[in-house]
């Protein structure tokens, strides 16, 4: 928990691809301001490319030091570069996960818990996967600097886009050190005082 605390303290900005060394100063809690090209995908996605992988294709964007985040991007309005672009739920990604951390990705964003399985891969490759403020969506998309679908176009809003953010906030949920900014939630709960 003070790690937690500790990382409230301060903002961390950070610059994509991440490099191990970055990843390793991060723990749960900290707040983190992410500048640079994130990559989205969602379930089906994800599935098309594991299973691309698996045959030996090459992944439409570069794996290593890469971040992916789990959105499916509502259409933009004219004169906008993306529509609202709020986080989905993190564990249906979660089958295909250790593949792409094992070749490479560092960061994940979405929102909810991941399983146990992904939290050991993390641990493992060192990568950390941030949470993003749901129910903010029109407010995140105003950190996307600019869009364009890179891969899976018929997959519509699941299609594979390739995103310039500046300053888009995140929270680091799971570090490389097994921290669980959920699991030290409930221990929190548990003891504080019931009024």
């Amino acid at each position: 928990m003070a790690q937690a605390q500790q990382g409230q303290a301060e903002v961390k900005r950070l610059s994509t691809p991440l490099s191990t060394q970055e990843v390793e100063q991060l723990r749960i809690g900290d707040k983190v301001l992410l500048s640079g090209v994130i990559y989205t995908a969602r379930d089906a996605a994800h599935r098309r490319l594991v299973e691309g992988l698996e045959r030996g294709e090459p992944p439409p964007f570069p794996l290593e030091g890469a971040v992916i985040y789990y959105v499916g991007p509502a259409p933009a309005r004219p004169g906008e570069v993306i529509g609202p672009a709020g986080p989905t739920t993190s564990y249906r990604m979660d089958p295909y996960t250790p593949e792409l951390l094992a070749r490479g990705l560092k960061g994940m964003i979405g929102k909810g818990n991941r399983g146990e399985e992904v939290r050991e891969a993390l641990k493992r490759y060192k990568a950390v996967y941030f949470v993003a403020t749901g129910g903010a969506a029109a407010l995140v998309a105003e950190r996307i600097k600019q869009c364009e679908v890179i891969a899976y176009e018929d997959l519509g809003p699941e299609a594979v886009r390739k995103l310039v953010v500046e300053d888009f906030p995140v929270i680091v949920a799971n570090d490389i050190y097994g921290g669980d900014i959920y699991e030290e939630g409930k221990k929190r709960y548990r003891k504080e005082p019931v009024l």
